[in-house]
């Protein structure tokens, strides 16, 4: 996840550089908002001269996947004290819940789960900023980086993790809805296709899930 999350940062970095934001602003946002495809967005909206309110109100609902994140996750941190909670919910992304979500699903009784959440949360925070950092530092240096393709890093990566959770019949059929309504709404604007994708999925898979609960209660 690491090495799949790094070419989004240094692509960040870069495209900061040359669109007038400074080092620091540029820094600060991986610091302070952590969050890769709303700082693309909003770094779009900036350059554009869009409002405040824009900005907030787009990066939001990009952002919105994250309380299915929260939801499915509740169950296995709803335990720890706010200490906790507070920033595991900030450090909380998309990798990292693949790999959490991963974790937590081992029936191995191991009590301090949580502490590999954290480990998680850390390293893929230490790794955006180092390499927002590398992009901020290389600047017009290296033209057409956002160009080269290396955003598949992450997307063969996902897809490295995911196909192995795909054991029943609710889970494929869940992937395949939402991989349809993807492609089938990659065109609405602020990354809407994602949320609609999502929701198809979990749709889906809670039919599938219902008819099997009902086939086995009539069995």
């Amino acid at each position: 996840m690491l090495v799949g999350a790094a070419p989004f940062g240094l692509i960040f970095g870069t495209l900061a550089s040359s669109s007038g934001l400074s080092a620091l602003g540029a820094l600060g946002m991986s610091l302070f908002v952590f969050a890769g495809s709303s700082q693309f967005i909003a770094l779009t909206l900036l350059t554009s001269g869009a409002g405040l309110a824009v900005i907030v109100l787009t990066t939001f609902v990009v952002n919105l996947r994250h309380a299915l994140y929260s939801a499915t996750l509740l169950p296995h941190v709803a335990s720890l004290s706010q200490r906790w909670r507070i920033p595991l919910a900030f450090w909380l992304t998309d990798e990292t819940f693949a790999v959490v979500q991963h974790r937590y699903g081992q029936q191995d009784g191991a009590p301090y789960k949580h502490w590999y959440y954290l480990g998680s949360c850390l390293a893929m925070y230490g790794n955006w900023f180092a390499w927002t950092l590398g992009g901020v530092l290389l600047g017009n240096s290296v033209a057409g980086l956002d160009q080269l393709g290396l955003e598949f890093a992450m997307a063969a990566t996902f897809t490295g993790i995911v196909v192995p959770m795909l054991k029943n019949r609710p889970m494929v059929a869940a992937a395949l809805a939402a991989a349809a309504v993807a492609l089938a709404a990659r065109g609405l604007p602020y990354k809407l296709g994602l949320m609609l994708a999502a929701l198809a999925g979990v749709l889906v898979g809670l039919w599938l899930e219902g008819r099997a609960e009902g086939d086995d209660a009539a069995r």
